[in-house]
């Protein structure tokens, strides 16, 4: 029997969760609470409780407990020592230091694939603008949750367009850490209207000929997410 045979004729939790009616590994649970996390449904710093969490599931906590030792270690959780597991929280000198690992992860791969043939780079800059375009509406709907996951797939497509899965493994984590940020701010963009020119400026230099001023697009971007995001949590 499929997992949405099985889910299909229960209701979801209070947190969206899906009970589990048949034996399920610790991923598939790490893999709901993950998303929740990301989108902002745990907020930071909110306990996660094994129990509660096992019975929404209605499954024995071994496998949340798993779970949860697996999410720690992505460090998406943190584990107190006699008070229990919280969502972490984020201030501004860990935005800081997120998007200064970005810089350094996104220009080692955008440097790799500004060396590639021509015609190669061309197939990655058709992804991405791809994904530009699909700005626009979610900017004129006010989605700034869909509008977070787009910016975050574009720069996760560039990453993973290096084809280098070292830098996949660490942008993960980090692409995970800035999606936590934005999901817990009402608009984490205080200029929207300028995202898609942003997002086009890094396209027309990746497919240019001076990787200084690529280089350059991607810290004057990254670095003013940083600024917008402060600003944001400050105020």
């Amino acid at each position: 029997m499929s997992r949405q045979e099985n889910t299909n004729s229960v209701a979801a939790g209070p947190h969206g969760l899906e009970p589990l009616r048949s034996p399920q590994t610790a991923v598939v649970i790490a893999d709901q609470l993950r998303e929740r996390i990301l989108d902002g449904v745990y907020r930071q710093g909110q306990q996660l409780s094994e129990a509660n969490l096992a019975a929404q599931l209605e499954i024995s906590r071994g496998p949340v407990r798993e779970a949860l030792q697996r999410l720690a270690q992505e460090g998406l959780l943190v584990s107190r020592r006699n008070r229990g597991v919280f969502v972490i929280e984020l201030s501004a000198f860990d935005i800081a230091e997120i998007y200064a690992v970005r810089e350094s992860v996104e220009t080692a791969a955008a440097r790799i694939i500004f060396e590639l043939p021509t015609a190669e780079r061309k197939q990655i800059l058709d992804r991405l603008a791809v994904i530009v375009a699909k700005m626009p509406p979610l900017i004129a709907a006010g989605d700034w949750t869909g509008l977070a996951k787009l910016d975050l797939a574009f720069h996760t497509e560039l990453v993973a367009a290096a084809k280098n899965g070292r830098l996949d493994r660490i942008y993960a984590t980090l692409a995970a850490e800035s999606r936590i940020c934005m999901a817990q701010l009402e608009n984490a963009y205080p200029r929207p209207g300028a995202l898609v020119d942003e997002h086009q400026h890094l396209i027309d230099a990746l497919a240019g000929d001076s990787w200084d001023d690529l280089a350059k697009a991607i810290h004057t971007h990254l670095s003013t997410a940083v600024d917008d995001l402060t600003s944001r949590m400050e105020s």
